[in-house]
């Protein structure tokens, strides 16, 4: 079984879901703890021409706090942020298919943190027709107080992987041998430069998957999850 493990992110950039769709099983993290200027809870769209921060507060707590224990902000005003990216997309080519979907899952009425980012991400594999299975990483009886590459190498026990797949950019967390030993294939997905029209305005890369969606059509967003990538 290949694998892959990363943390929950809100709307996140293709490339996490061209690592989705390059496993068997996606396990997101849902306790470890949260970080606050990481890329959990905000990402970024287009607007006029230039790349804007959308984010989900949250409720005052702890910085102890694991993902799944955090929560949405009372005040977080979803129908604002659907407004923003509708005015911001409305003239995208794909704007009335994809924004329904956008619009959804940003309203959720989802309190916890973890719930709501699953959730959406579950429900955009399921538009993109991506049909790895995807669990939260407490699902799996491991060792809590195991960290960094020997946590991944229990949750690649306990989930019977045969491969573990990383973003290129893990290259210096893992040792290959390491995983070797185990009887697990390390691999790594790398990326290729997606480019699409923007507006005519200069492209803008690595923007949330709502940026993917309004330019490109699903058929489209497949090509670019099949063979924009490669394993190395």
């Amino acid at each position: 079984m290949k694998i892959a493990i990363m943390q929950p992110y809100f709307f996140p950039y293709i490339g996490y879901f061209q690592l989705i769709e390059s496993v068997d099983l996606f396990i997101i993290y849902d306790n470890i703890k949260y970080t606050k200027k990481g890329w959990i809870n905000r990402n970024r769209f287009l607007r006029n021409g230039t790349d804007c921060v959308f984010t989900v507060p949250l409720r005052k707590d702890s910085d102890l706090l694991d993902v799944k224990d955090r929560v949405v902000a009372r005040d977080f005003d979803r129908g604002k942020l659907v407004r923003q990216l509708r005015e911001a997309y409305r003239r995208a080519p794909h704007f009335e298919s994809a924004f329904p979907v956008v619009e959804k899952l940003i309203m959720s009425s989802r309190e916890n943190l973890f719930e709501y980012i699953h959730g959406s991400v579950v429900e955009l594999c399921r538009h993109l027709d991506i049909g790895s299975r995807i669990v939260p990483s407490s699902s799996l009886a491991i060792d809590p107080a195991l960290n960094a590459q020997d946590r991944v190498l229990a949750l690649c026990k306990a989930a019977g992987a045969s491969v573990y797949v990383n973003a290129i950019g893990g290259q210096q967390l893992y040792s290959r041998e390491d995983f070797h030993t185990r009887g697990i294939e390390l691999k790594f997905l790398e990326s290729q430069p997606i480019t699409y029209p923007q507006f005519g305005d200069p492209f803008v890369p690595w923007l949330s998957i709502i940026d993917v969606m309004m330019f490109n059509s699903v058929t489209t967003i497949r090509e670019f999850l099949e063979a924009c990538c490669e394993l190395v």
